[in-house]
């Protein structure tokens, strides 16, 4: 009886895993990047999704043979929205930073220890980075969000992260050493917006500003990412400044001190 709970438990992380590791990309994920992702047996992921797919939160596209997000997960998401309305809050700030700048502005939400991309507003510059989508996960300290967000943590939080950071970065530890985070997580606190200089992808850009929440704690981070010819140091005053204002507005909207 004892181990009744852990195993419904152990059930329930699995599934969410798998459904995190789908929602990743709007295409889908095949069968056995799902099995080396989730680190499970194949027969074990082929019974889960089944499940899911039962239950309407998972589809199989039998042209790609991709699992893809099923209709219920767009339902369940339209009535949690009612109560987490920050499309209505931050679309306005992505709008206003995507004409500004022309570059493509996001806006994510720090889950655990881990950034998730929620909201995107495309800009008008005709070259465009696609390292970010709605759905992308990364490790708190990895791209220009979860930097913004890491830097204001208190310091005890940060090293705590800090302090198993290649366990924590995982993939992104090669190109994101401890020493190149700790100092971006500096300049970051020095200047009130993260800049990642490709570091997730060669010639990849990004800046961010975190959003603080009604604790005075960063919950959410405004970004923008693009070539880097566009984020050149000549620039990046003026790009942070406008990250800055509109994180700020969001944070009063949110009912942040």
């Amino acid at each position: 009886m004892n181990q009744m709970p852990v195993q419904g438990a152990q059930v329930v992380s699995r599934i969410a895993g798998l459904l995190r590791i789908v929602g990743r990309k709007p295409e889908g994920t095949p069968l056995v990047e799902l099995v080396r992702e989730s680190g499970l047996t194949r027969p074990t992921v082929h019974r889960l999704l089944t499940s899911l797919a039962a239950e309407g939160l998972l589809d199989h596209e039998a042209r790609t043979g991709n699992w893809v997000l099923g209709p219920e997960v767009l339902l369940l998401g339209s009535v949690a929205s009612a109560r987490f309305p920050l499309e209505d809050i931050a679309r306005p700030s992505l709008r206003r930073l995507a004409e500004q700048t022309g570059e493509s502005a996001f806006f994510s939400i720090r889950r655990g220890n881990e950034t998730v991309c929620l909201l995107r507003e495309e800009g008008s510059f005709p070259v465009r980075s696609f390292v970010l989508h709605e759905g992308v996960r990364f490790p708190l300290g990895v791209a220009s969000a979860g930097t913004a967000i890491l830097a204001f943590l208190p310091e005890s939080e940060q090293e705590q992260i800090l302090a198993s950071w290649p366990a924590h970065a995982g993939t992104f530890a090669e190109g994101h050493t401890e020493s190149v985070v700790r100092a971006n997580v500096k300049r970051t606190r020095e200047t009130g917006y993260s800049v990642n200089p490709g570091l997730v992808l060669e010639g990849s850009w990004g800046m961010g500003a975190a959003v603080f929440d009604q604790a005075g704690r960063p919950a959410w981070a405004l970004s923008l990412t693009g070539i880097e010819p566009r984020f050149r140091e000549d620039r990046q005053e003026f790009l942070g400044r406008l990250l800055m204002e509109e994180a700020h507005r969001i944070s009063v909207q949110l009912g942040a001190p």
